[in-house]
């Protein structure tokens, strides 16, 4: 799946770059020898690392310098400019770093600096060097940022991950895009190898059903009668999809899309099959759509609604989502439901009968909840949290698709199902059990991958009374701003990245 290295392009930056050519805050793509590198400047320092982002790596240099960091173009993802380290998700690895030297008039890049991948690895080896005990129940997105960023800032104690899954923490996004269409190898997906577990002494369970939290004791029960301690506690359950409730749901042919195991069985499926139904119009439902119709395979999406995805992206991005999949051969059955799943047929409530050799079901998850409603604790639509993430029990923290929090952008409690919102709190999580007292601040943030087409998505607008579209959404370049009473509480782009950099960055901004 690798391509041919590319040659370096850009300028020698070992060569010099007169200072006048990087204004403050400006960067430049160049390369150090075979390696790519990007300079950048805030006021009189200049920086130099790796110019590709960690995560899918994405071009920095096309990105945003905000104060002593970087904001990768793509997924949003954030590094120091300074240390090179993923500041911020979904990247977790760091970038390299060169020292740079100002004389002659010129900004010189030279010896370069080998990153520390985790800085606090010895400690995390000496773990019995500290008492503490935090157990994570979860193993996704929030469950892995948080035991990951404990142990790059130094936590000691024990660290234990207890998951439900029978797979290591792995990049669930990818499951309905590239590795569902076939573009991306499974060695792809895990977020760290197992190595990574071992050398920071980071214990996964997995498999592992807990089954009830005694919030007095400072245990938690798993299914087969053993308890496991902890000092403090971590709630990253997550959430799951919401299943069809009518004849013929739960047929073997019948699926939903969540886990590695749901995509791994989809894709063995899809090779004996020819024709699809997806039922819902979801982001999920039509990343599906598009990753099967990469597979050749015919495929029909069956929703409610007028238009896809209109309640979160308006009708005009609804009409051209339409519009684009159509072009690939998505055939759709709008304002109709299902009424039945009869062998390889499905039943549509208007009277139509689709053949169907597999039907994916994506309309819509919810919160796994039950176990910190059984311990008493706070739950309104989501786990309950304060700004610092903490549950109504001291000591014990949500994250995730779980955790309802006062979001200082939109000034209402929020509940949210997106993977950078998830790695973020877990990171916030881990600092706050450190003991900093970091508020979740956060302006949310995800992504949607539609054939060759991204959508990315800041904010948060659950009603808007005013949409304004600059650019043009046919042309593939627009930015769509969802306002509320004149406040602005979302922006959607297509091929804006740097605008979609601001314009978070405003919206932060604005909440301080």
């Amino acid at each position: 799946m690798s391509a041919e290295p590319s040659k370096p392009s850009g300028p020698d930056l070992a060569q010099g770059i007169p200072l006048d050519d990087l204004e403050d805050g400006g960067m430049i793509g160049g390369h150090v020898g075979d390696e790519p590198v990007l300079l950048a400047r805030r006021g009189d320092e200049f920086f130099a690392i790796g110019s590709s982002c960690s995560h899918y790596g994405g071009p920095l240099a096309d990105g945003l310098v905000v104060a002593d960091t970087v904001r990768c173009p793509w997924h949003h993802a954030r590094f120091s400019l300074r240390t090179g380290e993923a500041v911020g998700a979904p990247a977790f690895n760091p970038v390299s770093c060169w020292r740079v030297q100002k004389r002659d008039g010129k900004a010189w890049v030279g010896k370069k600096i080998e990153p520390t991948e985790q800085r606090s690895a010895a400690k995390a080896r000496n773990a019995s060097e500290d008492t503490e005990r935090v157990v994570i129940v979860g193993g996704g997105a929030a469950a892995f940022a948080t035991a990951e960023m404990l142990r790059r800032e130094g936590f000691a104690g024990s660290v234990t991950l207890l998951s439900a899954d029978d797979a290591a923490p792995y990049d669930r996004p990818n499951c309905s895009k590239d590795y569902l269409a076939g573009n991306a190898p499974e060695d792809w997906i895990p977020l760290k190898p197992p190595e990574f577990y071992r050398e920071h002494a980071i214990e996964i369970a997995l498999g592992t059903d807990v089954t009830g939290i005694d919030i007095k004791a400072h245990q938690v029960a798993i299914a087969g009668g053993r308890n496991v301690a902890f000092d403090k506690l971590v709630l990253a359950t997550g959430a799951e999809p919401i299943r069809l409730d009518i004849p013929g749901a739960h047929e073997p042919h019948v699926h939903t899309l969540r886990s590695l195991g749901d995509a791994r069985a989809i894709i063995a499926h899809a090779k004996q099959a020819q024709r699809v139904v997806v039922v819902g119009a979801s982001f999920i439902g039509l990343e599906v759509a598009a990753a099967l119709r990469a597979r050749e395979l015919e495929v029909h999406v069956v929703a409610p609604e007028r238009r896809p995805m209109e309640r979160v992206l308006g009708p005009e991005l609804g009409d051209f989502i339409r519009e684009l999949h159509e072009e690939h051969g998505v055939i759709f059955h709008l304002e109709e439901t299902v009424t039945a799943i009869e062998g390889k047929n499905v039943r549509l409530k208007g009277g139509k009968t689709l053949p169907a050799d597999l039907v994916i079901v994506g309309i819509g998850v919810r919160p796994r909840i039950q176990l910190a409603e059984q311990a008493g604790l706070t739950i309104d639509r989501g786990v309950v949290v304060n700004a610092y993430l903490e549950t109504s029990a001291p000591g014990i923290y949500a994250a995730g698709d779980i955790a309802r929090w006062p979001d200082p952008h939109s000034g209402e409690p929020l509940r949210i199902e997106h993977w950078v919102v998830a790695e973020r709190q877990g990171q916030t999580v881990a600092r706050n059990i450190l003991g900093w007292r970091e508020r979740f601040v956060d302006v949310p943030f995800f992504w949607s991958q539609h054939y060759d087409l991204p959508i990315n998505y800041v904010g948060h607008a659950e009603k808007w009374d005013a949409l304004e579209i600059e650019g043009d959404i046919k042309a593939r370049d627009c930015l769509v701003r969802y306002r509320r009473d004149g406040k602005l509480l979302a922006v959607a782009s297509i091929y804006r990245d740097v605008d979609s950099l601001k314009e978070e960055w405003a919206m932060e901004r604005r909440a301080t």
